[in-house]
């Protein structure tokens, strides 16, 4: 008798615990550590920390310095094509995929196949596919048409459309995948009403099935903005962040002061930029994510 109460307790404590490592884990690694890395771009650090405090100068000197407006230029070019991009595609699979084709799970792996494909392998071996002398046009050359030219990966005022092609490649399946988890959870009655009443597949699609979704577009453009802001080893890989800097994203950008050059505090505050940015992404959608959770339980 004395032994069960004691049992309920330890069950209705038991998931905290096994929590609270993973919950102390992340706050260090994600509070402490920014609040760790916003101090440092206040400091005068350099190759070492140096706690003495120095304010804000370290970010008027990165905005005013013109590799990193290129950075964000460049941020703001490949992030709108991919997201753009990379929901198109996948919408268009997801949709040719839910017209229950023959031999759908044998597409769906194909298409999804790039996503168990790591950042920096797809950069290698599309560098090598970009590649004037080992790609695409060097192939052509071979078969005779020596006339043909697509060497964009070392011109500067296309290379960052070949990171924008290689990562629509990487995402694209990851998209589809989403996209058809909700086409397949659409209501059927709603569209056999529709069929009855004469509207064609594209109108079913247009007026029922992709409104009925829309929760699917917010959380794939949430996805994919993330990544594009991330992004480092698929444009490391890829470019380099050249040639020059017409591929430099912000993370590459916080790789070379911090690393590279010993110039902390200025990486350290342009990577608290690239968390703003993030935060631009992330926090409306919890906002947006807790009111629609709230609102839905309001009206049942």
């Amino acid at each position: 008798m004395i032994a069960a109460p004691a049992a309920r307790r330890l069950s209705a404590i038991l998931p905290q615990l096994v929590l609270a490592p993973s919950l102390v884990a992340t706050f260090i690694y994600v509070f402490v550590f920014c609040g760790w890395t916003i101090f440092i771009s206040l400091s005068d650090s350099s190759l070492l920390p140096d706690y003495s405090f120095a304010g804000f100068h370290h970010y008027a000197e990165l905005w005013a310095n013109r590799r990193w407006n290129i950075a964000y230029t460049n941020l703001f070019v490949f992030g709108t094509l991919y997201v753009v991009g990379a929901t198109a595609i996948g919408l268009a699979l997801a949709i040719l995929i839910d017209q229950r084709i023959r031999a759908e799970a044998l597409w769906r792996t194909i298409y999804l196949y790039p996503l168990a494909v790591s950042f920096v392998v797809t950069g290698t071996v599309w560098r090598w596919i970009l590649s004037p002398a080992t790609g695409i046009e060097s192939i052509v050359h071979h078969l005779g048409w020596m006339g043909f030219r697509f060497d964009w990966i070392v011109q500067r005022d296309f290379a960052i459309y070949t990171v924008v092609i290689t990562g629509i490649w990487q995402a694209s399946g990851f998209v589809m995948a989403l996209f058809l988890a909700g086409l397949r959870s659409v209501d059927q009655d709603l569209v056999k009403a529709a069929q009855i009443d004469g509207a064609g597949m594209a109108r079913i699609y247009r007026k029922i099935i992709l409104p009925g979704i829309g929760p699917i577009f917010i959380a794939v453009l949430v996805v994919l903005l993330q990544f594009a802001i991330k992004t480092f080893d698929l444009v490391y890989a890829l470019t380099g962040g050249g040639p020059g800097v017409s591929t430099t994203v912000p993370a590459i950008y916080v790789y070379d002061l911090m690393f590279q050059r010993g110039q902390m505090a200025e990486g350290a505050a342009a990577a608290i930029m690239i968390l703003a940015a993030l935060s631009l992404v992330l926090v409306p959608y919890t906002v947006w994510v807790n009111w629609h959770r709230r609102h839905g339980e309001a009206h049942g």
